[in-house]
């Protein structure tokens, strides 16, 4: 099997070889899933709450004797079907957290970048950004003519380049110690630079 390549978008087009081991991974959707749900849950905060008839203050007392009324027998105004009363089965504070093994995530991130390489829709930059330039970050996107959304990944010295693409609709910038699987399975397309390449692969490499 060749090595998944990928072109370098910039001055010098070139096609620049991959890690085979993380870019010519077996494809697991089922692991994908796994990752993604994890991922989300873990930024669910869980707070949503409301009062049970035990937290609700009052209603210590009968609100009428039991005979004689003609009305339906209470005990409590802190019963649900009282207004200010309790709520049924009310939600309360939880964690959504799913646990997923490192191993597994780490072949969920190969196994969505090996979909990128094996789609085509994954390049690398190679452009030096002296300075902010949000038009030539579309011209280089342009020009590649791959669909959006689009996912670059940078690392945090390159400060310009990601600042010149940050700004761009349908794109999102995140750095390698952020890249998540929900990330790469949301883009349509990737875009790496290549200062950031080692720390991908080493970030989806096995143990």
């Amino acid at each position: 099997m060749t090595a998944p390549k990928a072109s370098v978008l910039g001055a010098q087009k070139k096609d620049v070889s991959l890690d085979e081991a993380v870019f010519g991974a077996e494809v697991k959707p089922h692991l994908v899933h796994e990752a993604v749900r994890a991922e989300q849950n873990a930024k669910r905060q869980g707070t949503r709450a409301a009062k049970s008839r035990g937290l609700v203050s009052g209603g210590r007392a009968k609100p009428w004797r039991q005979k004689g009324t003609g009305r339906a027998r209470q005990g409590t105004i802190r019963a649900p079907q009282f207004a200010g009363g309790g709520v049924a089965f009310p939600p309360s504070p939880r964690s959504f957290d799913v646990k997923v093994n490192k191993k597994a995530m780490k072949s969920a991130l190969r196994s969505a970048l090996s979909d990128h390489a094996q789609a085509g829709t994954v390049a690398l930059v190679d452009e030096s950004f002296d300075a902010p330039s949000t038009q030539r970050a579309a011209k280089l996107l342009a020009d590649w003519g791959q669909p959006t959304p689009t996912l670059v990944v940078a690392t945090e010295d390159e400060g310009n380049l990601i600042r010149s693409f940050r700004n761009l609709d349908r794109v999102v910038v995140t750095v390698p110690s952020e890249l998540e699987v929900t990330h790469v399975v949301w883009a349509r397309s990737l875009l790496v630079s290549q200062a950031a390449l080692d720390a991908v692969q080493g970030r989806a490499a096995k143990a």
